[in-house]
């Protein structure tokens, strides 16, 4: 590393933010990236720790060090290069990811980890500003098409990938834009949409053509991000006329509530309420739109999108924003001789809940309770985990007398999806993994591949929900095995 003692001369240095009063009036992203000679201090923490577990700690094996040591050298250009060699997407990583590479930093063991992911953010944001993102024309094109259906991350990756290699590539998407939970279930202050239409600018250029309004299958009875596809392509169709189908759906089927009361009106899942926004700032006209303006907000889910659901919550000028989770409240700091190198159970608190919100921990939902069909109050139970001697296992229980009430004009479901959205796959005929997945094992010279000939399945409809850069490395991951099933080998790299 070129400041061998740097990590012991400097402190890590957070990305600057817009004030919180004035950021919620907007929808704007209000993170910075670091200036020049910031990055380059923080470059310099980076250790000289011969084995690098962040790089193991990320999914797509970011050459972390190499890239640090070129920022703190000022070499940019050499640092996006290196950046690009793994991530098709370092954008959308700097801004969305959680950094579990920063978890696996050798540093995190006594003291604040690298700030990999500002770096990045840093290092992207700089190529983009001096024109160095620039499209990759294969030299030569190899006469095979390649269809993949969905549009998000791993999508996008994907079919960039197979388009450098020389194949002709259409990516379907069954929403009115392309993106997939990147446009439509992340809201613009945390990452702007320009970020994905100067990607598909470069991709368009690379060979890739873009489908939108697409729905591929025969019945569709799933979430569609309020958008009605105006156009159904059956599986027979894209298997006759393309080499080979890739399936980079999302897994959205979301997780509900069965409880008394589901029925009234106000109680929406998370990707019902967050894309309609996202529409909205799109400039679109959204008729009957989910607006948390004046009401008691209840957000049932701990996890980013319950985060988001907050954040969009406080900027419609919500009266009040409560969110509960099911789990008990986790530690302020994590036991790092314990969890280190992997992602640490610990209290995590967002920008979003630093706007205005009031958490609670190990709450379960028992019933809603209404007025004229309107969602007006929630009731909720307190309870404990308790290991059973029987199983070994944590069973819940209700902790008596616990049982209370509270406001809620607007409840909003982000307790995470559970599968893929079923008819998609059994339309191709997918054989399914026990949790409804697509079955497409990673393991093999047929990684990535399904049971049905010339189809392979990748992201959160394989894996099932998950991160963004899981994403990106699938799509990557896939397009090399597609690679390989049509010409024979490839160039590729993972």
């Amino acid at each position: 590393m070129g400041k061998i003692t740097g990590f012991m001369e400097y402190q890590r240095l957070s990305e600057a933010t817009e004030a919180r009063d004035s950021r919620v009036k907007h929808w704007r992203e209000f993170v910075g990236h670091l200036k020049d000679e910031e990055a380059k201090v923080q470059g310099a923490r980076c250790m000289d720790c011969g084995i690098p577990f962040c790089m193991q700690g990320c999914p797509i094996n970011n050459i972390i060090p190499d890239w640090n040591d070129l920022v703190f050298k000022q070499n940019w250009k050499q640092a996006l290069d290196t950046l690009h060699s793994t991530n098709n997407f370092p954008e959308f990583t700097g801004r969305v990811c959680p950094a579990p590479c920063e978890a696996a930093c050798t540093l995190n063991i006594n003291n604040d980890p690298v700030g990999i992911k500002s770096i990045e953010h840093a290092i992207i944001d700089k190529g983009w500003e001096m024109g160095w993102v620039t499209p990759q024309v294969p030299a030569r094109k190899t006469g095979k098409r390649v269809a993949v259906v969905g549009s998000g991350p791993a999508g996008m990756a994907c079919a960039q990938q197979l388009a450098r290699a020389g194949h002709s590539v259409v990516l379907f998407e069954k929403s009115d834009r392309v993106g997939g939970l990147l446009r439509y279930g992340i809201p613009d202050f945390k990452m702007e949409k320009h970020h994905i239409d100067r990607r598909m600018e470069q991709m368009q250029a690379e060979g890739v053509e873009f489908r939108p309004n697409v729905f591929v299958g025969k019945d569709w009875s799933g979430n569609s991000f309020g958008n009605a596809a105006k156009e159904r392509i059956e599986p027979e169709k894209l298997l006759a006329e393309f080499d080979a189908v890739v399936l980079s759906g999302g897994a959205e089927q979301p997780r509900d509530l069965q409880v008394p009361g589901r029925e009234l009106k106000g109680i929406h899942f998370a990707m019902e309420f967050l894309p309609m926004q996202n529409k909205v700032v799109a400039g679109d006209t959204v008729p009957g739109q989910i607006m948390a303006t004046g009401k008691h907000v209840v957000v049932i889910g701990g996890g980013d999108t319950g985060s988001d659901c907050v954040g969009t919550s406080n900027r419609h000028g919500a009266a009040s924003v409560t969110q509960f989770e099911l789990l008990p409240q986790p530690p302020e700091v994590e036991n790092k001789p314990l969890t280190w190198p992997y992602w640490p159970l610990k209290m995590r608190t967002s920008s979003s809940h630093e706007e205005g919100c009031s958490r609670d921990w190990a709450v379960s939902t028992k019933e809603f309770r209404g007025e004229n069909g309107q969602v007006k109050a929630l009731v909720g139970v307190r309870v404990e985990w308790q290991k059973d001697p029987a199983t070994g296992q944590m069973r819940m229980m209700e902790v008596p007398g616990s049982e209370f009430e509270m406001k809620a004009d607007l409840v909003l479901f982000a307790m995470g999806f559970v599968s893929p959205v079923a008819s998609v796959l059994d339309a191709f005929g997918v054989v399914r993994d026990g949790r409804g997945n697509a079955k497409a094992p990673t393991e093999g010279k047929c990684s990535y591949a399904t049971n049905v000939p010339k189809v392979f399945a990748a992201g959160d409809m394989r894996r099932g929900q998950s991160l963004v850069v899981w994403a990106i490395r699938e799509g990557r991951q896939c397009a090399r095995t597609v690679d390989e099933y049509l010409m024979g080998s490839s160039e590729l790299p993972r």
